[in-house]
């Protein structure tokens, strides 16, 4: 089964869905649409009790890919009244009713970052790769980042990644919480798929209302937090902070910023 660059295959109760841009997977509307198509009819099909979420080469997610000119285009287009369809679609992620293990390799970068924080549990590598990146580019962190990676890791380093814009690797992940598995990349997807099948082991309608009650209210909050995220970036992408930031990743050097 395929959702346009998710292709998803079936292991008796637990469906992998594997994000297919390798090398870096970069994403757009259209993946986190087809992520959210893919995730809604697993929702539906009664045989599936737990997923998977991976990505085919060398990053899980690196991002946004700011040197498209399409993808800039797009975001020009972006107002404060029109909001952010990114943001809509990554909603529909969190409304899923399966538990979901991310097996991440390479870079979790940016709004990639907050796709691998998305699922329940993560399994990673030593050479995982996790940046809350977006001060470097002079910009407000996304996809509910702020909500999300505190109830991981806590307040204060989520506000240490937030504001350095620090990478940290798999076992500092793991070390942190923000990981539940370390292992090799050989290992990565059976680890992966083994902690998904021992979830989908247990009774699917308890296991469905388990993790109803701890997640909460979680789309609800990701749509509000979203919602705020996206005018602080609005308000962030008129500055010429943000346009040297993007020159300054792209070019791999300090950014040269001048608060304005």
């Amino acid at each position: 089964m395929r959702f346009g660059d998710v292709e998803i295959e079936r292991h008796g109760h637990v469906a992998l869905l594997e994000i297919q841009r390798p090398p870096n997977n970069f994403f757009d509307v259209d993946l986190i649409n087809a992520l959210g198509d893919a995730f809604e009819a697993m929702d539906e099909d009664g045989d599936v009790r737990a997923l998977v979420l991976a990505a085919q080469g060398k990053n899980f997610c690196a991002g946004a890919n700011f040197g498209n000119r399409d993808e800039q285009a797009k975001r020009a287009e972006r107002t404060a009244e029109t909001g952010n369809p990114l943001y809509s679609a990554a909603v529909r992620l969190f409304a899923c009713k399966k538990p979901v293990v991310a097996a991440v390799q390479g870079a979790a970068v940016g709004g990639g970052f907050g796709l691998a924080v998305m699922p329940d549990f993560r399994v990673v590598t030593p050479e995982a790769r996790f940046t809350a990146n977006f001060v470097k580019l002079g910009f407000h962190p996304g996809f509910a980042l702020t909500y999300t990676l505190p109830k991981l890791i806590g307040q204060q380093k989520a506000n240490l990644m937030f504001m350095t814009g620090r990478r940290i690797d798999g076992e500092t992940a793991y070390a942190w919480g923000l990981a539940d598995r370390l292992t090799d990349a050989a290992n990565l997807r059976s680890e992966a798929m083994a902690l998904a099948g021992e979830i989908a082991e247990n009774a699917p309608l308890a296991v469905m209302s388990v993790r109803a009650t701890m997640r909460g209210d979680i789309a609800a909050r990701a749509k509000a937090q979203t919602d705020h995220e996206f005018l602080e970036q609005y308000r962030l992408q008129q500055t010429e902070d943000h346009r040297e930031g993007v020159r300054a990743v792209a070019e791999r050097r300090p950014g040269n910023f001048k608060g304005r």
